[in-house]
């Protein structure tokens, strides 16, 4: 089975909320990160925004979970996961407000060039996203502990085995607009990393 979305449909806007964020690590330098990351952890009370021209992703499930953050504060977020996803012309961005100086941009890029970022297990946990996707296979409806497509529910995730799940074998999505709470992935590299620091608001998008 395959499903496309495009345009403003009821479907995009329930489905293409997958499509992962693939640079909190390297937001602070990291162009190669391996090995298992912390599998729970307080997310800061700061969103980043994320664009890429194109994902490629096999092993997808998506669940609902909520992430807390360092004051106890609870904030809902869908947690997209990927076997391994193939991700080209990522930007990654966040303003940072700085008492008396103003607001200050930290933008990210990699991934623009013929070598594409790679990532396993990635998993990203995020409030918005609009994007064109196409998946295969997709099963509506899963129980989110008996996914078989994906790497499962993350170790130390606050969601419910029994809730609301959607799988799929592949997924392509493609001008893809997000934001995100927090990713962490088993193995991620980031070809032609460039990062800069502005003054003012520098977003992605």
């Amino acid at each position: 089975m395959e499903s496309l979305t495009r345009g403003g449909t009821r479907w995009k806007r329930f489905a293409v909320v997958m499509v992962p964020s693939v640079a909190a690590t390297a937001a602070i330098g990291v162009a190669l990160s391996q090995g298992a990351l912390a599998a729970s952890f307080s997310v800061s009370g700061q969103q980043f925004k994320v664009s890429t021209d194109r994902l490629d992703g096999t092993g997808f499930v998506q669940y609902g979970a909520v992430d807390a953050q360092k004051d106890g504060k609870n904030v809902p977020v869908a947690v997209s996961a990927f076997s391994t996803a193939k991700i080209r012309n990522l930007c990654q961005s966040v303003v940072v407000p700085v008492p008396v100086f103003g607001d200050v941009s930290m933008q990210l890029r990699a991934g623009g060039g013929e070598t594409p970022v790679m990532a396993k297990n990635l998993y990203i946990d995020l409030d918005q996203l609009s994007a064109d996707a196409t998946f295969r296979n997709i099963n509506i409806g899963v129980a989110a502990g008996s996914s078989t497509k994906g790497p499962g529910i993350k170790e130390g995730d606050k969601a419910d085995p029994g809730s609301f799940a959607q799988e799929a074998d592949t997924a392509v999505l493609t001008g893809v607009h997000q934001r995100a709470w927090a990713t962490t992935a088993g193995t991620f590299k980031l070809s032609g990393l460039k990062m800069s620091v502005t003054k003012g608001k520098n977003e992605c998008y």
